[in-house]
C-alpha cells in the first residue's frame, strides 16, 4: 500500500487516496479466480474447469476485480489510515480510481474523522453540590426493608388480605377465546403489588383457599399486545393457598439476627451512616456531571453524525447482550414491543448524543493539558483491573490494549482537573 493523498475535507471528513501495487494486485485477482471460478459454467468446458481468461471474455474482463478488491481493502484501508495519522469515526465510502493487473488499483475513500474541537474556560467553573441530609423517616424506611427481607411466611387460615401471597392457577379468555400467556399453574402472586392487571388482585382478596371463581377485567387500552388491549376478559381461578408475612419485632434482638451489631440503636447509627455516605456520593456525581455539561456548552466545534450512528449502535448491541444474560432476543423484544429496529435505535439516539459530547470535551481538555500517562501508572491501572475481574493482568492486556486504556486514564485526569479548579458552591 502507498499513500497518494490525506485531505481534510468539512464537517469533520477526509479523503483518502491510496494504492496497491501491480504484483499485490494480480495475486488478488488469481486468488479470487480459484475461489469463485468454479461457479461460471462455460460451453465446451466442464462447471468449474473454464480458464480465467475465458470467463473474463464471455463475463467481462472486471468479473473477478471486485472480489480481489474486497479481498486487499481491509488490510490496505487499515495501512492508509495509519500512514494518514487520522483516527476514523465512521464507516467508509469507497470508490474506485482507477484499476489495471499491469499497473494496479487506486481507491478514494471518505470517511468521517474525529473533529478537531476547541475547549476554553473550563477551569474555575462555578457549580452547585447539594448533599441531602438524611432524616429519621429514610433510616426507618430502610428498617422496615430489612423487616420485609427477613420476614416469615406463615400460612393464613380464611380469607386472604392485600399484602398476602397466593398460590393460583388462572386461566383467562376472552369472548370465550382462550389467548396466548393467560394461563399458569401455581403463580405466586403477592396481593397489591399491581403486578396484574387493573382489578385482578383486589378480586382475588377475600377468597379461601380451596375457592374456585372468576375474575373479571378490562384490558389497559394501551396494553403491549394490540389483540388484547380494551378488551373484557374473564380469568378462572383456583386458589391453592395463602400465606402472610410476619414481621419481626424491632428490638435489640432483631439487630443481632440480621446484623454485627448488639443494640438497635447501633443498627440505626449504622444505616444512617451509610445513608449520609450514598447521599454525599451521589451529590458528588451530580456535580460531576454539572461540570461536564458546563465544559460540553464551552465546546466548540462540529460533531459528525457517524460518532452519533456508531455509539448508537454500541448501545444497541449492549442492550442486545444483556437481552441474551436473561434468556431473551432482540427479535422477541421488539415484537413485544411492538417496534421494528429502526423505531427501537431511534430511542437511544439522546443517550449516544450525550455520551459522544461527554467523552469529546474530556478528551479535548486531555489533549489541550498535554497529560500524557507514565508506564508506571499504566501498569498499576492494569493491577487494578485484574484484581477487580479476578484475573491475571496479561489476560486483561490481551483485551484491553495500551493506547485505549491510556485515553481512558487521560479523560479521568481531565475530570478530575474540572473537579480540582472548580468552585464549589454547597447548598
Amino acid at each position: 500500500m502507498e499513500l497518494i493523498k490525506c485531505e481534510k475535507l468539512e464537517k469533520s471528513m477526509a479523503e483518502l487516496q491510496f494504492s496497491v501495487d501491480a504484483e499485490t494486485y494480480k495475486k488478488a485477482v488469481d486468488a479470487a479466480f480459484k475461489r469463485e471460478g468454479k461457479k461460471y459454467t462455460i460451453p465446451g468446458f466442464r462447471k468449474g474447469k473454464a480458464p480465467k481468461a475465458m470467463i473474463e471474455k464471455m463475463y467481462g474482463a472486471d468479473v473477478f476485480t471486485y472480489d480481489a478488491i474486497n479481498d486487499l481493502f481491509p488490510a490496505a484501508y487499515e495501512e492508509a489510515v495509519k500512514a494518514a495519522g487520522i483516527e476514523v469515526v465512521g464507516r467508509p465510502e469507497v470508490d474506485i480510481v482507477s484499476e489495471s493487473v499491469a499497473d494496479g488499483v487506486v481507491l478514494k475513500v471518505n470517511v468521517a474523522v474525529k473533529p478537531e474541537m476547541k475547549l476554553e474556560g473550563y477551569k474555575g467553573m462555578e457549580v452547585a453540590k447539594k448533599t441531602e441530609a438524611v432524616d429519621e423517616e429514610q433510616v426507618n424506611q430502610e428498617l422496615k426493608r430489612m423487616q420485609e427481607r427477613n420476614a416469615r411466611q406463615m400460612t393464613r387460615e380464611g380469607a386472604a388480605q392485600d399484602g398476602d401471597i397466593v398460590d393460583i392457577d388462572f386461566d383467562g379468555s376472552v369472548d370465550g377465546v382462550h389467548f396466548e400467556g393467560g394461563k399458569a399453574e401455581h403463580y405466586s402472586l403477592t396481593l397489591g403489588s399491581g403486578s396484574f392487571i387493573p382489578g385482578f388482585e383486589e378480586q382475588v382478596v377475600g377468597h379461601s383457599a380451596g375457592d374456585e371463581f372468576d375474575v373479571n377485567v378490562k384490558f389497559p387500552e394501551e396494553y403491549h399486545a394490540e389483540e388484547l388491549a380494551g378488551k373484557d376478559a374473564v380469568f378462572a381461578i383456583k386458589l391453592h393457598e395463602v400465606k402472610y408475612k410476619e414481621l419481626p419485632e424491632l428490638d435489640d434482638e432483631f439487630a443481632k439476627d440480621v446484623s454485627e451489631y448488639d443494640t438497635l440503636d447501633e443498627l440505626k447509627a449504622s444505616i444512617r451512616k451509610n445513608i449520609e455516605e450514598r447521599n454525599a456520593k451521589m451529590a458528588e456525581q451530580e456535580m460531576e456531571n454539572k461540570l461536564v455539561d458546563m465544559a460540553i456548552e464551552k465546546m466548540e466545534g462540529e460533531i459528525p453524525e457517524a460518532m452519533y450512528e456508531s455509539k448508537m449502535d454500541e448501545l444497541v448491541q449492549d442492550f442486545e447482550y444483556r437481552l441474551q444474560q436473561q434468556g431473551m432476543n432482540l427479535k422477541t423484544y421488539l415484537q413485544y414491543l411492538g417496534q421494528n429496529m429502526e423505531q427501537f435505535r431511534s430511542n437511544f439516539m439522546e443517550a449516544a448524543q450525550k455520551q459522544v459530547k461527554q467523552r469529546l470535551a474530556m478528551e479535548t481538555i486531555a489533549a489541550q493539558e498535554n497529560f500524557e500517562i507514565a508506564e508506571e501508572a499504566l501498569e498499576e491501572e492494569y493491577k487494578k483491573i485484574a484484581e477487580m475481574y479476578k484475573m491475571e493482568v496479561e489476560q486483561v492486556k490481551k483485551f484491553i490494549d495500551a493506547a485505549s486504556l491510556k485515553k481512558d486514564m487521560a479523560v479521568n485526569k481531565a475530570l478530575d482537573l474540572l473537579k480540582e479548579t472548580a468552585k464549589v458552591v454547597e447548598g
